[in-house]
């Protein structure tokens, strides 16, 4: 994969350890399936290889986890477009994280196990605190579901773990 962040680190590795808990994505969740995103042109990619108990039916991957890859290369795609839109290096303060607004997934065939997954982002558009991104799972060059996630960047509130959890009645 060419084109890589500086010193060969992946998109999530740069989040503060305080945004790292995510099961998707977060490098501090010994649980989670940890994906590493990267720059390849001006696309990102993401490979993960499924366990056996990601299965849906024997030989083939659960949709929940095909999900889960394309929102959280979504989300971390998000980030490092907007380090670039801005001129940043990933590394500088304040950190950009992004959640997710919208997730759509498209399952096109079965996935079959046994073989890495190759998630593919392409940015259709940054604008304000939004950005875009359309992407392809594929296994074994096949591609298997297409995605979009529409990421808005996180409020400071969260950034600081100071969130307001309270629901509008209760305020």
């Amino acid at each position: 994969m060419a084109d890589r962040t500086s010193a060969g680190k992946a998109f999530q590795d740069y989040y503060p350890d305080d945004m790292s808990h995510c099961f998707g994505c977060g490098k501090l969740n010994g649980k989670g399936h940890r994906i590493k995103s990267y720059w390849d042109g001006d696309e990102t990619v993401a490979v993960f290889t499924p366990e056996p108990y990601h299965t849906a039916i024997p030989g083939y991957v659960y949709g929940g986890l095909i999900a889960s890859l394309i929102d959280c290369h979504g989300t971390g795609t998000a980030a490092a477009a907007a380090y670039r839109a801005e001129g940043r290096e990933m590394s500088s303060e304040p950190p950009l994280r992004y959640v997710t607004a919208s997730l759509h997934v498209d399952y096109l065939r079965p996935t079959p196990m046994g073989v890495p997954l190759e998630v593919r982002g392409r940015v259709e558009e940054i604008s304000g605190r939004k950005v875009v991104v359309s992407e392809t799972l594929s296994a074994g060059g096949e591609v298997c579901a297409k995605g979009r996630v529409v990421a808005v960047r996180m409020p400071q509130g969260m950034l600081s773990g100071k969130a307001d959890n309270r629901s509008a009645d209760n305020k």
